[in-house]
């Protein structure tokens, strides 16, 4: 399919309400503490997502299995309101939509086989979970191994693409975007900030970066995180922004 532009977007907290570690969460419950302030320390920049993801490798006795994945799957999987129906009307509108995050592969690989998720073209992820391929799979993956890596694939997927320039959206909610919103600034991008957290919106402004447009709940310092609210935005709402910023 010939695309005429990009969306390329972060999963965890900006197109669903969960964390990348909480599938780790569930079955191991008494590691929530610890993996809750991993996450926060990498999201805010305070350590690398290589540092962030050896720490979690050091935290599981076990490999985690197929059978981990879909148990949280089954019983805690959850999206927010219109995400499905906007990946689906980026396709019939011919822009690829590309999930760019630090979550886990095995997170996608398994909520894709399950149908949980609508298809989505290219996976960029982290590999610190993943599990081998299905037979004729033949999806684009790329590794988030670092949150620099981010710009580099969406980078990959113009490329392979023959996405023209200045036609890419960028999605993400916390200073782990950073430096793709970062990249987007530098390249025309419009750059869309989904459940804003502060490190995200002290990041760019360290950069001298302008988010082009704020969406669902943005939240101030020391403000807890309301779920609640957050549920009650339609991602579909961002359809004819994007459209007005791609074009026809």
């Amino acid at each position: 399919m010939k695309y005429k532009g990009i969306i390329s977007s972060d999963w965890n907290e900006c197109l669903a309400p969960s964390g990348p570690f909480d599938p780790i969460a569930f079955a191991y419950p008494e590691l929530e503490t610890e993996l809750r302030n991993t996450f926060s320390k990498y999201t805010s920049n305070e350590i690398s997502l290589r540092q962030a993801s050896d720490d979690i490798r050091q935290l599981l006795a076990e490999p985690f299995s197929e059978r981990h994945m879909d148990n949280f799957l089954d019983k805690s999987f959850s999206i927010y309101r219109g995400v499905s129906d906007l990946i689906e009307w980026a396709s019939e509108q011919q822009i690829l939509f590309m999930i760019n995050t630090t979550g886990m592969q095995g997170f996608f690989q398994r909520a894709l086989i399950k149908k949980v998720l609508p298809d989505v073209p290219i996976i960029a992820a982290n590999p610190l979970i993943s599990y081998s391929r299905t037979p004729g799979d033949s999806r684009y993956q790329f590794e988030v191994c670092e949150i620099d890596d981010k710009p580099k694939n969406t980078i990959a997927a113009m490329r392979n693409f023959d996405i023209p320039s200045g036609k890419a959206v960028v999605i993400g909610d916390s200073g782990g975007d950073g430096p793709h919103f970062e990249w987007g600034a530098s390249s025309g991008a419009l750059l869309i900030g989904s459940m804003t957290k502060v490190s995200l919106s002290r990041y760019c402004e360290g950069k001298q970066v302008q988010i082009d447009q704020m969406f669902g709940k943005t939240y101030l310092p020391d403000q807890e995180r309301n779920l609640e609210e957050e549920y009650k935005f339609n991602f579909m709402d961002l359809a004819p922004v994007i459209e007005d910023f791609i074009g026809h």
